[in-house]
Formats: C-alpha cells, sequence, structure tokens
C-alpha cells in the first residue's frame, strides 16, 4: 500500500506544494457556483492540510483515505485548525467509498486519481462520488497526463530536509505495462545524534501510477453519470493549451 513508509515525511517533502493557493482556487470555484457553505468531500485526503484549510473557510469537511498512517498524521493536527468545525477522518478505499449521507461537492487532489490501476476501477470511483453528491454537486478532481509521465520516464530525483534529518530519493519508469509507471521510493531518516549524527534508516517503498488521457476520464465520468463535463490547466477553469503535465477536471451531478 502506498504511504505506509512516507506518511511520516510527506508534509516535508510536499512543502513546495502551495495548498493555501489551491484551497482558495477551490472555495472561489465554489462560491461562483453559489456553494458558501456546506459538506465537502476531501477524496484521498492524505495528511489532511487541504481538509483543515477548506474547514477554515466554513466547510464541513470529510476526509477519506486508504492509509491509516497518512490520516494518523492528519489528526496530530486537530490541535493546530483553530476555531473551526473540524474534520471527520475516515479510513476507505476509495473505490469503496460509503458515507453516512450526501455531500455538496467533492475535491480529489494531487494527483490521486492516477493511483488507481484499472480504468474500471476508477469507474467504480466516480460511480460511488456520484451517487453521494447531492443533485447540483460539484466534483473537482486533478490528474498527471501521458505528458508528464513521459517527461519523467526513467529519471531520478532527490529531496532534502537537512534540519529534520530526512532525505528522499526515488525513480520513475513505465512497467510492461505501457500506462502504468512505477515510483522507486528510498526515505533516509537520521536516526543517530550528538557524535552519532552519520546513522540513518533507510526505508523503501513502490507505489505506481496509470497515464490517464483525458478523453478517457471524460468516458468514465459520462459513464457514472457526471454532465457538464470540463477540463481546463488551472483549478478556475484556465484554457487548456494541449501539452499539460497535469489537468484539473470538473463535473456535475445533474439537478433533479
Amino acid at each position: 500500500m502506498a504511504y505506509e513508509v512516507l506518511s511520516s515525511a510527506y508534509d516535508l517533502l510536499t512543502r513546495d506544494v502551495d495548498y493555501e493557493s489551491i484551497a482558495a482556487s477551490i472555495v472561489r470555484l465554489f462560491r461562483s457556483r453559489g456553494l458558501e457553505r456546506g459538506t465537502v468531500l476531501d477524496l484521498a485526503c492524505g495528511t489532511g492540510t487541504l481538509s483543515y484549510l477548506l474547514a477554515k473557510a466554513g466547510y464541513e469537511v470529510i476526509g477519506i483515505d486508504s492509509s491509516g498512517e497518512m490520516l494518523a498524521m492528519a489528526d496530530f493536527k486537530r490541535d493546530d485548525a483553530g476555531d473551526v468545525i473540524q474534520p471527520i477522518f475516515i479510513m476507505q478505499d476509495m473505490r469503496d467509498l460509503d458515507l453516512y449521507g450526501t455531500v455538496d461537492a467533492c475535491v480529489c487532489m494531487l494527483d490521486s486519481v492516477n493511483y488507481i490501476l484499472e480504468p474500471e476501477d476508477l469507474l467504480k470511483v466516480f460511480r460511488r462520488v456520484h451517487l453521494f453528491l447531492n443533485p447540483g454537486g460539484i466534483f473537482l478532481f486533478d490528474a498527471n497526463t501521458p505528458v508528464h509521465f513521459m517527461n519523467v520516464d526513467g529519471k531520478t530525483f532527490c529531496d532534502e530536509d537537512e534540519s529534520a534529518g530526512v532525505f528522499c530519493v526515488w525513480g520513475i519508469a513505465r512497467t510492461d505495462d505501457p500506462n502504468i509507471y512505477q515510483y522507486k521510493v528510498d526515505l533516509f531518516t537520521r536516526v543517530g545524534d550528538g557524535n552519532r549524527r552519520d546513522l540513518w534508516r533507510r526505508d523503501s517503498e513502490e507505489q505506481f501510477e496509470y497515464a490517464y488521457e483525458p478523453e478517457l476520464l471524460r468516458t468514465l465520468l459520462s459513464r457514472a453519470g457526471f454532465t457538464d463535463i470540463k477540463m481546463s490547466s488551472g483549478i478556475e477553469g484556465e484554457a487548456l493549451t494541449g501539452n499539460e503535465s497535469r489537468i484539473y477536471v470538473t463535473a456535475l451531478k445533474a439537478s433533479v
């Protein structure tokens, strides 16, 4: 399972992600569609950073993730959340999404849909989201495109936080399936202190992502019952150029 090893260092390794800007764009999108308040599902919420920001904006948030380790990190943030309606975090596989009620909107960010490795399984996800959306509800997600994977295929990357004693190396390569790419991740964490700061622990993890063509995403959303499907280069509907490494998709559940 992804993020068993990386959960403790995830926030450090994604510190370049501008969550506040992402949340602000989501809120503007919601409000442009008349959703000033309401319940938002944060699908594949990870360590909950976006969940808390949406809660701060006045939404009631349900965070779903399949990683108990990531949700544990999300729960640690409660004391720093301030005076907000605390998000509810639930451990579930998004393919088996099962809520106690409906929601007004759903977001699924940071290429989480790419981790679903079978198109028919992604169709299950879309159908479950559609089921639990209120009529007129909006579904927003992003996805890494085949362009992204072609650009990173065979490359190795690294990141380090010296003060925290964390060093991460990961490589990306296409598998025998031309649509699936493998990430091999090595996380080094300093365990020594004092005179033994040269002691490190190495943990390894493998992750896989599926390179979804935008038109396949559109087809799956349509099969799941969504309407008004739009794709853009930004959350708020910026025009596509045709060479995006990441796209943003919005879709609606039809009003009754």
